[in-house]
């Protein structure tokens, strides 16, 4: 009986051993990605004619500065099917700590410019797009969008992240 117990302790140890030296065992927590882009509206749903605005926040989760972001912004497949559809983004802010200031350009140019960087470690930087639908417009689905995103920061190293998708911020035009 102590044979048998002692060769499962013992197979078991080899076991964790391989899984530890290959990288396959789990890990204890798992570390927040660099820098990590959310999304948000103002209103779940608008109509012909009216606006929604979308906001997009990048936080900075390292210890050091993020000195560089380049961002896109782009209408998923779905959204770029319907023909009817009439949209654009007609506004462009960056949120500051002293109020609102006008982004640099609009649209699914570069954003990154506009989140006004460098961000401190564990700061945030909020850009808010006003997505405008045309009076004219065609109104039976969701419009949604994706992003890219780039991030170089002051340690040298830098992060991509992409396709965020936007799910949760897709905007029902009824």
């Amino acid at each position: 009986m102590r044979s048998s117990l002692s060769r499962r302790l013992g197979l078991t140890a080899v076991l964790a051993f391989l899984l530890a030296v290959f990288g396959l065992a789990p890990s204890a927590s798992a570390d927040p990605a660099p820098a990590a882009l959310t999304f948000t509206t103002d209103s779940a749903t608008t109509t012909p004619g009216g606006a929604v605005n979308l906001s997009m926040t990048i936080t900075n989760n390292k210890t050091y500065d993020v000195w560089f972001v380049y961002q896109t912004i782009d209408p998923t497949w779905l959204t770029t099917q319907r023909p009817d559809l009439k949209y654009s983004f007609t506004g462009c802010s960056l949120a500051t700590a002293s109020g609102s200031t006008p982004c640099s350009g609009t649209g699914p140019s570069n954003l990154g410019g506009n989140y006004g960087a460098t961000i401190p470690p564990g700061q945030s930087r909020t850009v808010t797009l006003t997505l405008r639908v045309a009076a004219d417009s065609g109104c039976n689905g969701n419009i949604g969008f994706y992003s890219y995103f780039y991030a170089e920061f002051s340690d040298s190293s830098n992060t991509n992240g992409g396709p965020v998708y936007t799910p949760e911020t897709r905007v029902l035009c009824a």
